[in-house]
């Protein structure tokens, strides 16, 4: 899940928007966000304001001390471990996600003069799109182990390290490895043979790349640019590549699913009930994320 950009991009087109969605992720405090934002927005709300507001109006020596003492706590509910998530990423350096061996936060403390810390409108949107989704938390191949032909997978990885000193991937206590970026792989395979049609975004690491683009099945690899803002130098952030991967062309992608969402559209037309336009459309389940956040 993520960031939840591929969820949120099909939910808020109307030719697209699913009928039915399973997000998952393996960070639990992530997955809880999602949950309360679904569930009891008005709550979160209310706690971030009360968060929000002594931060702004403080200096730069007290908000440092509030971020870590804020850091430090531990909530004492879902929705305060909600705002207290939502809180360190609008405060914390970059808005980077990351944890220590112990899983705990650790990422110092931002300089940010006006950090968008509650965003009310943003959250009611959420909320709204996210109305009848499925969240899970769990491991990548647990959770589409349900997964059949007509359905739609897509995997956002923490993306395999370029370099030596691009190697973050801990987006939780245990750290995506090359191990399990093989692992993700076979998965991939599997529902291509189940007849799934399944995404996969990536770093273009060399190997990475011989891997799928060597593969019998004949699936489709592409690199498109993407922005990257985190970086201890300033001068190299910026326009990177990535990796998509797909078992299906890509010519076809669109087609495929304007014709699922069509369908479901139809369907719920003739039904008295009708469907969430937040749903999946003709069964698809989509952004089933395996850790990482953006």
């Amino acid at each position: 899940m993520g960031g939840g950009a591929m969820f949120f991009a099909l939910a808020g087109d109307s030719d697209l928007a699913p009928k039915r969605a399973v997000l998952n992720d393996a960070n639990r405090e992530l997955v809880i966000v999602y949950e309360v934002v679904r569930d009891e927005v008005a709550r979160l709300i209310a706690r971030l304001e009360a968060m929000a507001t002594p931060y702004l109006a403080a200096g730069p020596d007290e908000r440092a001390e509030l971020y870590y003492a804020e850091r430090a706590r531990t909530p004492d509910d879902r929705v305060d471990t909600a705002a207290r998530f939502i809180f360190l990423n609008k405060t914390c350096f970059n808005g980077l996600y990351r944890v220590n061996r112990r899983g705990e936060f650790n990422v110092p403390h931002g300089r940010y003069l006006t950090p968008r810390i509650l965003d009310e409108p943003a959250l009611h949107a959420a909320a709204l799109a996210l109305r009848n989704v499925e969240i899970t938390t769990g491991d990548f191949g647990a959770v589409t182990g349900d997964a059949r032909a007509n359905d739609f997978v897509y995997f956002d990885p923490p993306f395999e390290p370029l370099s030596k000193t691009s190697s973050f991937t801990g987006y939780t206590e245990g750290a995506f490895s090359r191990h399990e970026q093989v692992r993700l792989k076979w998965l991939f395979d599997d529902l291509t043979d189940r007849g799934v049609a399944a995404m996969l975004s990536n770093s273009p690491a060399e190997w990475l790349v011989g891997v799928y683009e060597g593969e019998k099945r004949g699936y489709h690899l592409e690199r498109t640019p993407a922005r990257r803002a985190i970086n201890s130098r300033g001068d190299r952030r910026g326009v990177i590549d990535e990796l998509i991967v797909t078992n299906y062309p890509r010519e076809l992608s669109r087609g495929r699913l304007e014709s699922s969402a069509s369908s479901s559209s139809r369907s719920a037309a003739d039904s008295s009930s009708g469907s969430s336009p937040s749903g999946r459309g003709a069964g698809a389940k989509v952004a089933r994320g395996t850790g990482k956040t953006k």
